[in-house]
């Protein structure tokens, strides 16, 4: 199995072939190539194919590195895995490969130039380009040489090169016990607003927003888990509390379900406005992504077919909110801006609640996380007084505040479920608010686009006309 990540570096071009090519960790460099260039003057040619083609700013070299489970590869194949990886990916671009012995793991390392020395393209770096092209090129050349590979479609399976090594190694990650409590938590929670509460008696502090984050009290970043996997967002973990956890988990259910909303049947209408421009210029796109219309396209529109996703969504919220002229797009656009001025009321108001019981909230949260250092100290067990005076403190306020914890458990989950729930209400309604400034930009460029195509497909038909 080969863990890959890219990195993209604006400087450091010969200290990064120098790293490369070190004969300490390449046995004296016998297990190092180059393409396009010679190894001795890879940084003076890189530089020499950037003035070339006048890109000498930006990105300066990418860096792939392809790690290898200890044990299960030879340096010798690891190379000519390399090699055959830099020729597929990377044809036309100079590169410079170095094979790593120096650890229990066998590494590539591959550093290429960001500027193609025969066409002048700069190489762009993304998460697309990363899980179609390097991973899976890598996976697949592991796999005709009878390597093992991460298993495709299982994005939690994807994890970092550290956290890889750890597990290979039989060592816990954080990741992997973050993961381990929120199945727990998932599995014992009635409702969202009772999973959040669970968790912070696990002892995690939540960051709410477009991500859930979670960080255990002390810790100085927090994970987005959901980045892997759709269980782990609020959506997922929704569909998980309401009984789905063992078909999702089993691979039987989608995380998250996109239902589009029900509509009658309806003849197909006639379009005008907002809604015809748009039709019009999807059209079009879907031609030149064919490469059948027009025979040759600008680079602007060739980068507009690959936001025709984008553009489809938008037209759909046309449609949906029956936008057809400016004087639509302003009453949509102001009937959005009033409901999210009446949510955000809402969750200040429920943000206030919470705010004056934030302290018992805090203390019921410490009291159930450190009950298991309470029961350490009364032991006898050194190095947990700090804790236990924590857990003290808290259990001290919650007898003073006169509520017993039942219901103040009860109380925090269910303002915990209605912050979740409004929270999701205004990331659509603000969603709804950037489609419409989106929409309002792009319309102009849209008209422009379309009649500087109309121009040049009528010059032509006259050309070929005149041909004839």
């Amino acid at each position: 199995m080969a863990v890959t990540k890219i990195l993209a570096r604006r400087g450091g071009l010969a200290q990064a072939i120098a790293y490369v090519v070190n004969g300490d960790k390449t046995e004296e460099q016998v297990l190092t190539a180059a393409q396009g260039c010679s190894i001795r003057s890879a940084c003076f040619e890189m530089q020499d194919a950037k003035i070339r083609w006048n890109k000498t700013d930006g990105v300066q070299i990418y860096h792939i590195i392809q790690s290898f489970r200890p044990g299960e590869i030879s340096p010798e194949l690891a190379l000519e895995i390399a090699q055959e990886f830099t020729r597929e990916h990377l044809p036309g671009y100079q590169a410079v490969i170095g094979i790593h012995t120096d650890r229990d793991h066998i590494h590539a390392h591959i550093v290429f130039n960001s500027v193609n020395q025969l066409t002048g393209e700069k190489y762009h770096s993304n998460a697309r380009s990363y899980y179609q092209q390097i991973r899976g090129i890598s996976d697949r050349l592991c796999r005709e040489h009878g390597l093992s590979v991460i298993m495709t479609g299982e994005p939690s399976k994807a994890v970092s090169y550290i956290e890889w090594l750890r597990q290979s190694k039989g060592q816990p990650t954080f990741r992997s016990m973050l993961e381990a409590d929120l199945r727990t938590a998932i599995q014992d929670a009635n409702d969202l607003g009772h999973f959040f509460l669970l968790m912070e008696h696990m002892g995690y502090e939540i960051r709410h927003g477009d991500r859930l984050g979670f960080r255990l009290r002390g810790q100085e970043r927090f994970m987005y888990p959901g980045r892997r996997d759709p269980l782990f967002t609020e959506d997922g973990i929704r569909a998980a509390i309401q009984g789905n956890l063992a078909e999702i988990e089993a691979g039987h259910r989608p995380a998250v379900i996109q239902r589009p909303k029900y509509r009658s049947y309806r003849k197909h209408p006639k379009y005008t406005g907002f809604l015809a421009l748009y039709i019009h210029y999807l059209y079009l796109l879907g031609k030149i992504g064919q490469r059948q219309y027009p025979p040759r396209m600008t680079p602007h529109l060739r980068q507009e077919v690959m936001r025709f996703e984008q553009y489809q969504v938008q037209f759909v919220f046309l449609r949906e909110n029956n936008i057809v002229t400016q004087a639509d797009m302003d009453a949509v656009q102001s009937r959005t801006e009033g409901s999210l001025a009446k949510l955000m009321k809402q969750r200040t108001i429920l943000n206030v609640r919470k705010k004056r019981r934030q302290h018992l909230y805090t203390a019921l949260a410490d009291a159930e996380a450190l009950a298991p250092s309470k029961a350490l100290y009364e032991e006898g067990l050194t190095g947990m007084e700090a804790e236990f005076e924590k857990y003290m403190e808290a259990v001290k306020q919650l007898e003073k505040c006169g509520i017993s914890a039942e219901r103040l458990t009860e109380e925090k989950a269910e303002i915990y479920e209605q912050l979740a729930s409004l929270n999701r209400e205004i990331r659509a309604e603000r969603r709804k608010l950037k489609l419409c400034q989106e929409i309002r930009q792009q319309i102009p460029a849209m008209e422009q686009d379309i009649q500087n195509t109309d121009e040049h497909q009528k010059e032509v038909q006259e050309h070929e006309h005149r041909r004839r």
